[in-house]
């Protein structure tokens, strides 16, 4: 049977916006022992999927533990792997490629030298999903769909959400501070959806982004905080019939835009969203992107001009 291996590492944003390429992967090789290569935040997701044999989650090991790294390649070699879709392409997994010298599989990515290189100049401008779209047509996968979570399902009535509400997404990374829209706005956003008869549902996970869900609550009490309570298959199933979802350009809010949900996407100079925001999976699907190179001049009419239309 033909084994086949594709990387993916993370990030969640990332690694949601790759599902499409995935689904083409397995379509392309229905009869394949196909293996993800990932690391343990998204083995689960993965496993759940439906489109892969078997899953791996030491994709990521530090590169000064040279006995795991050593282990890593080892266990490549030993899979004998026919052919490798890369859909990380960074500089680590260009270099899984020429640690796999000189039996190296038929390889699809970046690396120089990889019997499916991309070529093409201008990888550094493309979206995120036209150069993986692009780099699988050299591979001949030339039909790619949009991100796909149909299968991220989740029983979310112990959540208690009313039946009108919006998604807000205040939190991120917490050492990338910049991309964050002030939470004095997200309360002022949140009372707004309250005026409408929409209810704000605060969605995020550990002890900074509940203090935040708190103050914005302070403000507009009818807010529901489910801080902590909404793994990633339950915020999909919440996507699924949000009114409205507003966020920061981290992975939850790709998330749940790929799940369907009519999406406001706040971005900073931070990151670029010609390169890397969230699009639509489905033809009535709203996704508005807003960009100040510093966040906290975006204002509070910029971002409901955007949001009311979708209400």
């Amino acid at each position: 049977m033909e084994r086949i291996l594709v990387i993916k590492l993370s990030a969640l944003g990332d690694f949601v916006q790759a599902t499409g390429c995935m689904k083409a992967i397995r379509a392309a090789h229905p009869q394949a022992h196909l293996v993800l290569l990932t690391t343990t935040p998204y083995a689960d997701l993965g496993r759940a999927c439906g489109w892969f044999d078997e899953v791996w989650s030491d994709g990521r090991p530090a590169w000064r533990n040279v006995g795991a790294v050593a282990r890593l390649i080892t266990r490549m070699r030993r899979a004998r792997f026919s052919r490798v879709y890369d859909l990380q392409t960074q500089g680590r997994t260009n270099r899984y490629f020429q640690l796999l010298w000189p039996n190296r599989p038929a390889w699809s990515g970046a690396a120089r030298g990889a019997a499916f290189e991309d070529k093409a100049p201008g990888r550094d401008r493309l979206h995120l999903q036209d150069l993986q779209r692009r780099q699988l047509a050299v591979a001949g996968i030339t039909d790619t769909p949009p991100p796909d979570l149909s299968w991220l399902r989740a029983e979310i009535a112990d959540l208690g959400v009313p039946d009108v509400y919006a998604l807000l997404v205040p939190g991120g990374a917490a050492h990338r501070p910049a991309k964050r829209w002030p939470v004095a706005s997200y309360a002022a956003l949140a009372r707004r959806l309250v005026e409408r008869g929409v209810t704000p549902v605060i969605l995020g996970h550990g002890e900074e982004e509940a203090t935040l869900a708190e103050q914005i609550r302070a403000a507009a009490p009818r807010s529901v905080s489910l801080v902590g309570r909404t793994p990633l298959a339950a915020i999909a199933e919440l996507a699924r019939g949000a009114r409205l979802a507003v966020g920061n350009d981290t992975g939850p809010i790709h998330l749940i835009a790929a799940a369907g949900a009519p999406v406001v996407v706040l971005f900073s100079a931070d990151s670029d969203p010609a390169m890397s925001a969230p699009r639509a999976v489905r033809p009535a699907q709203s996704v508005a992107v807003l960009r100040e190179p510093d966040i906290t001049q975006l204002t509070l009419e910029q971002v409901w001009a955007a949001a009311a239309p979708l209400l």
